[in-house]
């Protein structure tokens, strides 16, 4: 049945016919999945929650309703009992350990587990620790760019955005430098949980990257209980909370999600901020002439073209929310995207300034569930940005990329040619 459905939404002219079922979001057709916001503007212009008829549920689209959704313990992220995730777990019992992902995944559990979880592995991933890595990515990002000033052909999601935070989130979790390549494609196979039907093949690609991290990841469990290292494995095998430590499904199920979490998204990120800097040059002068504004022009490309467009949560107890009544299994659509350019939030919203102060946007998320890694691709993408116009102030591009990640969760160019001169 998935792979039905995958065939389906990758089929265009279908999917523009499927306006009518699909209610007021369509996000399956391509002219809005090539330019979302103008369809996430109607959205908000409707009054409360607006009716996602192909797949059941609602979609929150205004600033207030997603951060009500987001802060609301009635709105979980644990979807046991909406049937498209038993589904899932039906179609896992073959694979024991994405079924054990599906059950440990930060992502997907929620309350004292998700607590408890957390609170164990957040102590090995603290911003002070991530600063200390603020001399390392400089190197990663300058090797990166040497190897790119070599090449005719240049593109920053290939030869930058991807492979810099494959390597650093790698290299944090204590993964030798010859084995980052395969764990760049179990990432990408791995990252298709969060949108099934942007895929191809059903559940295999998310099944076999799951074994394939496992077999890789248990042996070297084994290797740092007798010999920890200065690395995230070690941090997070020697983390103890109110006496508890991490089990080893648990421990499995948090290194392959940092893994593919701390890769996808911030390879986004990278990528949205230089076609961003690309389609507003004056904006681009205004950074390349105060480079202290590399903070603010990273939260500015986080709300303005967030890489994570929505997120979803699980009515578990009966409750209202903009005058409709929510019953227990009924599914949420918070748009990020959508609430990040509220005008009753953001004044001017369609306007991209990287000098923006006022700028609490939703793109890391809101409550328990907000980014563990937002310190660190916040770092990466400061460093990439910064280094990127230091070193070539005048590199160009075409200010649209050939096309965008073919998914609905995760937005990202797929390739941005650019001349560094």
């Amino acid at each position: 049945m998935l792979r039905l459905l995958q065939r389906l939404v990758a089929t265009p002219w279908l999917m523009r016919l499927l306006g009518a079922l699909s209610g007021s979001l369509n996000p399956w057709n391509p002219e809005v999945r090539r330019d979302p916001y103008p369809s996430y503007r109607k959205l908000r212009e409707q009054p409360g929650l607006s009716r996602l008829r192909l797949f059941g549920g609602y979609v929150a689209a205004r600033y207030g309703l997603v951060e009500h959704v987001l802060r609301t313990p009635a709105f979980s992220a644990n979807r046991e009992g909406v049937p498209l995730m038993d589904t899932f777990r039906r179609a896992a019992r073959d694979t024991p350990e994405f079924l054990g992902f599906l059950d440990q995944n930060l992502l997907m559990i929620d309350g004292a587990r998700h607590r408890r979880l957390r609170g164990l592995v957040s102590k090995a991933f603290t911003p002070r620790r991530v600063e200390t890595l603020r001399a390392r990515v400089e190197a990663i990002v300058k090797e990166l760019l040497d190897r790119a000033a070599a090449r005719d052909d240049v593109d920053v999601v290939r030869d930058l955005a991807q492979p810099l935070p494959a390597i650093v989130i790698a290299e944090l979790l204590g993964v030798p430098a010859r084995d980052q390549v395969q764990f760049r494609h179990l990432s990408d196979e791995l990252v298709q949980v969060l949108d099934p039907l942007s895929g191809r093949e059903g559940l295999d690609p998310p099944k076999r990257a799951t074994r394939a991290l496992a077999a890789y990841f248990r042996p070297m469990l084994e290797e740092r209980r007798r010999a920890p290292r200065d690395d995230l494995l070690s941090a997070m095998i020697g983390a103890e909370e109110a006496g508890e430590t991490l089990a080893e499904d648990e421990l499995l199920a948090l290194a392959s999600l940092l893994l593919a979490a701390g890769h996808e998204t911030t390879t986004n990120l990278i990528g949205n901020a230089v076609m961003l800097l690309l389609r507003h040059p004056a904006e681009r002068r205004r950074l390349q002439n105060d480079l202290a504004l590399l903070p603010s022009a990273v939260e500015e490309c986080l709300r303005f073209e967030p890489p994570v467009q929505l997120t979803d949560r699980a009515v578990v107890e009966p409750t209202e929310l903009a005058g409709v009544r929510l019953q227990p299994g009924t599914i949420v659509v918070a748009l990020l995207a959508s609430a990040n350019r509220d005008p009753d939030r953001f004044p001017d919203p369609d306007h991209f300034d990287v000098s923006r102060t006022d700028n609490e946007h939703l793109s890391f998320g809101l409550g328990a569930h907000y980014c563990l890694g937002a310190a660190l691709a916040r770092l990466e993408a400061q460093v990439a940005l910064g280094a990127l116009l230091r070193r070539f102030p005048d590199f160009d591009g075409a200010p649209d990329p050939p096309g965008f990640k073919p998914s609905i969760v995760l937005r990202g160019p797929t390739a941005l040619p650019v001349r560094l001169r």
